[in-house]
């Protein structure tokens, strides 16, 4: 019988994780554009909609560090299949959905199966590109990128051509396509490792911790932190009693001796880092562009650019950091992302966007490019193979819980500054249509104040890349896991 070659088989593997991924990426922004159709169906109200929204971030920022210890576990690839079908049948459910609380169970259950897809994406190309992984990390960021672009657009095209329901429902066979490519793609892998138990107890206890924290960080910006307080202490004895449990255990599922590797402690902590600075500028400047007056759409179409330069260098400045190590560009992709940043700052008004606001995006887009790859390959090479997965959970763990933490507080910032330059009652920081100069100034201070803090989390990003990150360590970690010709699939 025909068989495939290896490389062919990489590429399929390759085209499986994307088309999986993109499925978990495009149902966290395409959901947005459908809110408000979807309340008028199902009643939702405001808090609704927000829990729509919310409970599939909140299940994927409990459960990415699960997804990657039972990926190690069980095989990366067969979990990833499972979670491309799991996704498949929450969106089924999802789009049948009768009422609100049925689509808000359907959509955590979603989140469920995009955090053991997504994880396992990346764990999956670690072990089958192996030294290499640099740069098809970038290709796999780049191709995501494309699908992230044209989820709204899309999904704001079926809304109102169609149904809601079909945003949900087109999941189906894209999932079929992701399962089918990664099985035709299947490698000669290394055998997962089944020793002892699967520590059951620590995986729940990371995952009502996060969610916990995730929980009162997002509600408390919305209600005021003084009515989630009880979830945020929770959070704080809950993963207490994670690591005091983890640290007693013989095959823990958080192994602290991944944190001794120098490369795999400063790569978190960067990320954790840069991407509060990424998400806290993103979520602002797309409301600050309507408060300046572009539309909704316009908004929108100018966060395209970020995406374009991302798709065209990503996978370049993967690979010559796989090449010449990840310091350099773990510094200057920050660096540059807070000086974007920065310039932003300068805009005041909506003829500022195509002098000062132009220069600040296309900084913070070339720094984002030059550092998004480099910064996941080193967090998931610098762990053993056998921990891939694992590294791959703490890494989407950090980013996510970094960017749910910027958004509480930069909003808290920008809501005092606001509060503080005026005694107008009932009035809204960087609201749509905000004429009056004390209100329009007083929400110019405070977006400022926003993304000086943003950019503070950028340049804190930098210098741990500058000082922390280890050409040396990086170029002298353990070879990769062989992935062979042996056992090829067929054709």
């Amino acid at each position: 019988m025909e068989t495939l070659g290896l490389e062919t088989r990489r590429r399929l593997t390759l085209a499986a994780t994307v088309l999986g991924s993109s499925l978990a990426f495009i149902d966290a922004t395409v959901v947005i554009v459908a809110l408000p159709t979807i309340e008028q169906e199902l009643d939702l109200g405001l808090t609704g909609q927000q829990w729509v929204f919310l409970s599939y971030s909140l299940s994927l920022a409990a459960l990415y560090l699960v997804g990657g210890a039972v990926g190690d576990r069980y095989g990366r690839r067969t979990v990833f299949v499972a979670g491309c079908g799991g996704f498949a049948l929450a969106s089924v459910l999802a789009g049948l959905a009768p009422d609100a609380g049925t689509l808000i169970v359907a959509r955590a259950l979603q989140g469920v199966a995009g955090a053991f897809l997504t994880t396992n994406s990346l764990a999956l190309l670690r072990g089958v590109y192996g030294a290499e992984s640099g740069r098809a990390i970038g290709l796999w960021t780049s191709l995501t990128s494309v699908a992230t672009i044209a989820g709204p657009p899309a999904g704001g095209a079926i809304v109102e051509w169609t149904s809601w329901r079909w945003i949900f429902l087109v999941n189906l066979p894209l999932a079929g396509a992701a399962v089918a490519l990664a099985v035709v793609g299947r490698c000669d892998e290394r055998p997962p490792e089944r020793l002892g138990r699967l520590d059951l107890p620590g995986a729940a206890l990371a995952a009502a911790g996060f969610g916990l924290l995730t929980y009162g960080l997002v509600e408390g910006t919305e209600r005021g932190f003084d009515q989630t307080w009880w979830a945020l202490a929770a959070a704080v004895a809950v993963l207490a009693g994670f690591l005091a449990l983890e640290r007693r255990l013989a095959e823990p599922m958080l192994p602290f001796e991944l944190f001794r590797r120098r490369n795999f402690a400063a790569a978190n902590a960067e990320t954790f880092l840069v991407y509060a600075a990424l998400y806290g500028f993103f979520v602002f400047f797309t409301i600050y562009l309507q408060f300046l007056g572009f539309s909704p759409f316009e908004a929108g179409l100018l966060n395209i650019p970020s995406s374009l330069v991302m798709i065209a260098l990503a996978a370049r400045f993967g690979a010559l950091a796989d090449r010449h190590g990840p310091r350099l560009f773990l510094t200057l992709g920050p660096a540059l992302i807070g000086a974007g940043t920065l310039v932003f700052m300068l805009v005041d008004e909506q003829s500022d966007f195509w002098t000062a606001g132009v220069a600040g995006l296309l900084l913070f887009s070339l720094g984002l490019a030059v550092m998004v790859a480099p910064i996941t390959a080193t967090a998931l090479k610098s762990a053993p193979e056998r921990y891939a997965g694992i590294a791959s959970g703490v890494n989407s763990t950090v980013s996510r819980l970094g960017s749910l933490i910027a958004v509480a507080v930069i909003g808290l910032v920008i809501g005092l500054v606001f509060d503080a330059r005026t005694d107008a009652d009932g009035a809204v920081p960087l609201a749509r249509g905000q004429d009056e100069p004390e209100l329009r100034e007083a929400s110019v201070a405070g977006f400022r104040a926003g993304m000086a803090l943003a950019a503070a989390l950028a340049f804190a990003g930098a210098a741990v890349g500058a000082v922390a990150v280890s050409n040396r360590e990086a170029r002298a970690g353990e070879p990769p896991e062989p992935v062979s010709e042996q056992a090829p699939a067929p054709a």
